[in-house]
């Protein structure tokens, strides 16, 4: 039967249209980020992106010639505040600019989004410089994204690395452990913050507690990201955790 009468309204993101494109092995960006989309006005919508169940400086470089066609499976009829590439580095060794060109090249956005550039940004506009750096990764991934933000004017004093490679180990390392690196890295004198790296590490829980017992500002890949593309939107989260998202919401 047809025939039936219907009327096409505008789209689901009245306030924020958002695109991700998460790692094949990521399980922790797009539940971070569905938690802070969960506004019925706010639209998320999720590509993948092949990668290396192993993440080293050779697998990440697969990603670039990949970009294309995974931020094309976006909706195309979605008008795009900003889309975000969800993997520090990737963002990092690829290059943003880089990055940024190959997602505009085949999907409607107005921003293009990055961990890397994102926590740069966001380190500066919390006014700190001295960075406590925790990563997951082995050295060969850890070491570049330390040079990068020592490139970008910021000091970086004390790492910790858990020294990992596998992904799908990375997703199930435990919050407690993360709390316990950030609390060690961030105790030193000569830190005024701590950037936790990797899209995968799951921190949403435990930022507020370290920044309390720190008295310092906790930075993550995930809440960088969030904040620079709310931004690109011009509105906030449905939760702010962390010093970052609330100083956006003064």
């Amino acid at each position: 039967m047809t025939g039936a009468s219907y009327r096409l309204s505008g789209p689901i993101g009245t306030r924020a249209t958002f695109g991700l494109i998460a790692l094949r092995v990521d399980e922790t960006v797009e539940h971070d980020f569905r938690r802070l989309c969960a506004a019925p006005d706010i639209a998320l919508h999720v590509t993948r992106i092949a990668s290396g169940d192993d993440l080293t400086p050779e697998t990440i470089a697969t990603m670039e010639a990949a970009l294309p066609q995974s931020a094309s499976l976006l909706p195309p009829a979605a008008a795009f505040d900003s889309v975000g590439y969800a993997c520090t580095s990737g963002a990092t060794l690829i290059g943003a600019d880089r990055v940024a060109q190959l997602v505009r090249g085949a999907t409607r956005t107005r921003a293009v989004a990055d961990p890397l550039t994102a926590t740069i940004e966001a380190l500066q506009a919390l006014g700190v410089r001295r960075i406590g750096l925790v990563s997951p990764y082995i050295d060969s991934v850890a070491g570049p994204i330390r040079e990068a933000l020592v490139a970008a004017g910021l000091d970086v004093p004390a790492i910790l690395s858990f020294g990992e490679q596998v992904e799908a180990r990375v997703a199930r390392i435990d919050p407690e452990s993360i709390r316990q690196a950030a609390l060690a890295v961030g105790g030193r004198a000569d830190v005024d913050a701590v950037f936790v790296s990797c899209t995968n590490l799951r921190t949403l829980d435990i930022v507020d507690d370290v920044e309390e017992r720190l008295g310092l500002p906790v930075v993550t890949s995930n809440l960088a990201l969030a904040w620079q593309m709310f931004g690109h939107a011009g509105t906030l989260p449905a939760i702010v955790p962390g010093r970052l998202l609330r100083s956006a919401a003064l």
